[in-house]
């Protein structure tokens, strides 16, 4: 076997995203002159994803240009750009590329993210499975001057462009299948406020409705429902999840379950092979082996995965938290958000922090208009109180905690 080629990379990724910028600067602070190929499907090199569906609405300051993290230049990486990887030979160390091209590597590193849940229907560049930069630059040329988006999903990417659409001059019609927008995730007292703000905003709400597939019809498009109903629109989003990346891990022999297993340094069953972001099943020091498919953890582990692939030497004892902010409500949460859990709300400063409680301790704490001491957060659902009375007022808005 040599590692010897035009196509060798000392660090080798498999995967474009946000995981992907922030290992290559992981790698960056360790190792210096090491050679770093990102190999990705995406027609755009590693950029900050959450900005598409949040900050780039609602900011004016913030624009395209603030989207790329320019990893290239900032990384002395080569970003190898719309390739596809079809299979990883262990034994080689090597890779193989849609169009025959192979790559042999150092370390690997899988950050392959998900992949967007779709309808059936025709092909259009109306009908909008949002996940890219792309993405974000179609659905600009299909929305504002009162165009009519139909928006479907309550997940993160649904139930934010539905209220960023609506702030930027578009008619936008939310369908999606909880009897109350949010509610599992949600208790309901919260749901029910959460989905008011849409409602007050002109959103036209459509719950406890599921989409089947669309059609076309005189430059329109129709989305029916599983109920026989449709809705016209000029433009169709479809915020149905993503499903985790998995093929290539398990058919190059990997342990996978819900997600790549991986050790406390992203390691994988192989150990010149690390998995991070959104596919890795890493061990939480608070929540146990987890997979969370969330910005935070894309950086965060991102950065450790870098740094351990280059040989630092340190163990990943993160817990992330996730986050959303759609008209006047904002919310962060770590641990988890199960309505059917019992449900503690405490009322503090102007906002509310949700306790989901599990045999009387907390499993998941979400913040509601409140900004929090993470750390402390993270303290609470380490360290829990004697009795869920005691949570009362531990939690507080930071301007306001003395």
């Amino acid at each position: 076997m040599t590692l010897s080629s035009e196509n060798y990379y000392d660090y080798l990724f498999i995967g474009g995203g946000i995981a992907a910028g922030y290992a290559a600067e992981g790698i960056r602070e360790v190792d210096k002159k090491g050679s770093i190929g990102i190999l990705s499907s995406d027609q755009d090199g590693p950029y900050t994803r959450p900005a598409l569906t949040k900050k780039i609405w609602t900011d004016d300051a913030f624009t395209v240009d603030d989207v790329p993290f320019d990893t290239a230049e900032e990384t002395d990486a080569d970003v190898i750009l719309e390739t596809v990887v079809t299979t990883i030979d262990r034994q080689n160390k090597s890779v193989t590329t849609e169009d025959g091209k192979s790559y042999t590597y150092g370390k690997l590193l899988l950050v392959t993210g998900g992949e967007p849940q779709t309808l059936d229907g025709p092909e259009d560049d109306r009908v909008i499975a949002f996940r890219s930069f792309e993405d974000y630059r179609k659905l600009r040329d299909v929305s504002g001057d009162n165009q009519h988006v139909i928006v479907v999903g309550g997940s993160y990417i649904g139930t934010e462009l539905a209220a960023n659409l609506k702030l930027n001059n578009t008619e936008v019609t939310l369908i999606y299948p909880q009897q109350v927008l949010g509610d599992t995730r949600f208790p309901l007292e919260l749901a029910k406020e959460y989905e008011d703000s849409y409602r007050r905003a002109g959103v036209r709400l459509m719950n406890d409705c599921r989409a089947d597939s669309y059609t076309k019809d005189d430059g329109k498009l129709v989305l029916e429902l599983e109920n026989g109903e449709t809705v016209e629109g000029d433009a169709l989003v479809l915020g149905l999840g993503v499903k985790p990346r998995l093929s290539l891990a398990e058919e190059a022999g990997l342990d996978v379950e819900d997600g790549v297993i991986v050790d406390e340094y992203f390691r994988t069953s192989d150990p010149d092979i690390y998995a991070a972001g959104d596919i890795s099943a890493y061990p939480d020091p608070i929540l146990g082996r987890h997979r969370i498919e969330h910005v935070d953890h894309a950086r965060k582990s991102g950065t450790a995965v870098g740094k351990s692939m280059a040989g630092a030497g340190e163990s990943y004892d993160y817990t992330p938290y996730f986050y959303s902010k759609v008209f006047d409500i904002s919310w962060k949460a770590i641990g988890t958000l199960d309505p059917e859990l019992h449900i503690f709300i405490d009322h503090v400063d102007d906002g509310k922090v949700a306790y989901y409680l599990k045999e009387g301790k907390p499993v998941g704490i979400l913040t509601w208009n409140v900004e929090p001491d993470l750390d402390k957060v993270r303290n609470v659902l380490k360290n829990p109180p004697e009795t869920p009375d005691d949570l009362r007022g531990l939690i507080r808005d930071t301007a306001d905690d003395s």
